[in-house]
């Protein structure tokens, strides 16, 4: 025996490619030019699971199974086979789908329960800060505590007090009615869902202390610039999802009311507040667990009845929301929500709408993912439809900053075949975001400055370089697996280091043009079904090179090297119009096959 081949994001090999259906029948298929018996050895994963060694069936070029399997869960697998030399194990190469060499290959079997989410098809994600994008209508200033900033653009504030606390409570004066007058710019960049930040009342600007659940903050025009919001962006054919952050409150909060400026009566001022079950006080009143320690973010017990009777009842937190017609949640820190509750909220967000989005914020392969020491279930068929890509986002800068071309074949398989094909579609694909560098800066070599200070106002010095650098890994994030999500203002060649320096104010009336010109023209490319629905074959990935095909007919080239890469024709650039027979350095091409 001379040659193995086999690869499961192929269906000549695997099919269907990616996550498999509970009780629906599977192929593999792997080609060899020799051995006289193979076995396919299956194991769930778990302590007292064994391996199952399934025999295949021999074909003129290898051996063939064809099976169910009737429970959900992760499973693990490798080939044997056995010739006159004895038995070799066939395990995964590390560029397919393995995070180490000699890794078995990961099947994930799931019970699709929900319709998938479709309304994304054709467009793209934008994710806004409210308070940073647009001012509209009337500037709203409704809050105590506050400060009401009136320059538009400038630095944000990132000092400390004298306890060291960031109070994050400087306004710029964004609202939704600014959101609302943006809408057919949105429109113009091929913009099908709109992804807000979180919204709810609150003492800082970027609301993640939610102080009342069922009011959107005054300053950016209450419940009622929300639900003209919802109808003027379903009038232009795009939906609107939140950000729900039911991991924590504020400690300024209806439910906490750590200073009494609420009307109610607070876990933090009486053990017979109707909210202190919610919240694990180790010594009451002044020691409680919250978010990563910082006592601002007091955590929720999740799976206290009562809390999710709020969140996730009949008259719940979010059935009130879907029922006004946001088409889903983006769920802040996934990871730190019990199963139980994610299981609760898809429910209750799909007795509303059928088709609505459960989106997690994961930093990792969500498929296989471990949270506070136990695997998550996220694709299982109860909780989430999509997730962020960071796994993406990193490996394409990688690639686009280093040529590193075979680590970004490894992740995309990887996702293609961990995955279910309802998830890998709608993967929130971003390349910048509230919690990470803009993605120029993260392009950029400079050695960014030491101290926050000094990087509060850094712009990079090679600004040219990581634009061109920017067009090529937005080409990437709009034509590989998933949806893309545009941060605002990338478009416009903002920089940013660190929160809050990535959280800006959109550069009106300075924008740059080219860039925002360049990525409507990406935009368009999500009219292809190629783009959606098409499966992926990768044809290069070296030497600062990658090349695949989305669903057989559409070919995108990238190239991160400092020379030029010659085609074998001339090819028309799809994107630019330009009819080419070499990519320049750090360029790209997308055409028809």
């Amino acid at each position: 025996m001379n040659k193995v081949q086999f690869c499961p994001c192929d269906e000549k090999f695997k099919n269907p490619v990616g996550a498999i259906e509970v009780n629906k029948r599977f192929k593999i298929f792997l080609a060899t030019n020799g051995g006289k018996e193979a076995f396919f050895v299956l194991k769930k994963e778990g302590e007292y699971e064994d391996s199952v060694y399934y025999p295949m069936v021999k074909t003129d070029d290898g051996f063939a199974y064809e099976m169910e399997i009737t429970t959900v869960g992760l499973y693990y697998y490798h080939f044997d086979i056995i010739d006159d030399g004895g038995k070799t194990s066939y395990f995964a190469d590390y560029k397919l789908c393995a995070s180490t060499y000699g890794a078995e290959w990961q099947l994930t079997v799931i019970d699709d329960l929900y319709a998938k989410p479709d309304f994304l098809r054709g467009g793209i994600f934008y994710q806004i800060m409210v308070d940073r994008f647009n001012i509209g209508a009337e500037r709203i200033k409704s809050k105590k505590g506050m400060i009401y900033r009136d320059d538009w653009g400038a630095t944000p504030s990132f000092r400390p007090d004298e306890k060291g606390i960031v109070h994050n409570n400087d306004m710029f004066g964004g609202n939704l009615y600014g959101v609302i007058d943006k809408l057919d710019y949105l429109k113009s960049l091929s913009v099908k869902c709109i992804y807000l930040n979180p919204i709810f009342d609150a003492a800082s600007n970027h609301k993640y202390d939610t102080a009342n659940y069922r009011r959107v903050d005054a300053d950016f025009g209450g419940n009622e610039a929300l639900a003209l919001l919802i109808k003027e962006a379903k009038a232009r054919g795009m939906e609107v999802i939140l950000d729900g952050v039911f991991s924590h409150t504020g400690e300024d909060s209806i439910y906490f009311n750590r200073y009494g400026n609420y009307d109610s009566v607070g876990a933090y001022q009486s053990k017979k507040s109707p909210y202190y079950e919610w919240y694990d006080f180790i010594d009451y009143p002044e020691d409680y667990t919250s978010w990563w320690g910082i006592k601002l973010l007091p955590c929720v017990k999740e799976t206290n009845p009562s809390y999710d009777e709020f969140i996730n009842g009949e008259e719940g937190v979010v059935r009130t929301y879907m029922r006004m017609g946001i088409a889903g949640f983006r769920l802040d820190v996934a990871d730190e929500l019990p199963d139980e509750f994610l299981d609760n909220l898809a429910k209750a967000v799909k007795k509303v709408r059928p088709d609505a989005m459960v989106l997690g914020e994961v930093w990792e392969d969500a498929s296989n993912k471990v949270s506070y020491g136990y695997r998550r279930r996220y694709f299982q068929g109860k909780q989430l439809d999509s997730v962020t890509n960071y796994p993406l986002k990193n490996a394409i800068i990688s690639f686009v900053r280093d040529g590193r071309a075979e680590e970004l074949e490894r992740v995309v398989n990887t996702l293609v075949n961990n995955y279910p094909p309802k998830v890998l579609k709608n993967l929130m694909n971003t390349l910048s975001t509230h919690d990470t560098q803009r993605i120029l800066t993260a392009l950029s070599h400079d050695e960014l400055p030491q101290t926050k200070a000094e990087r509060s106002n850094y712009k990079i010095t090679d600004l040219e370089l990581a634009k061109k650098r920017a067009k090529i890994a937005g080409l990437l994030q709009y034509t590989l697996p998933g949806t893309p999500c545009l941060y605002y203002g990338d478009e416009a060649s903002m920089e940013g280091c660190e929160d809050p320096f990535n959280r800006r104010c959109y550069p009106w009336g300075s924008e740059d043009a080219d860039t925002i010109n360049y990525f409507v023209s990406l935009g368009k490319l999500r009219a292809f079904n190629e783009f959606n629905d098409g499966d992926i074959k990768i044809e290069k990935a070296s030497d600062g090179i990658f090349t695949f095909i989305r669903g057989g007919k559409y070919a995108v080239i990238v190239n991160a090297t400092d020379k030029d890469y010659a085609l074998d024709k001339k090819r028309v650039d799809i994107v630019s119009g330009s009819t080419v027979d070499k990519i320049a350095s750090l360029g790209a091409i997308v055409y028809k096959i």
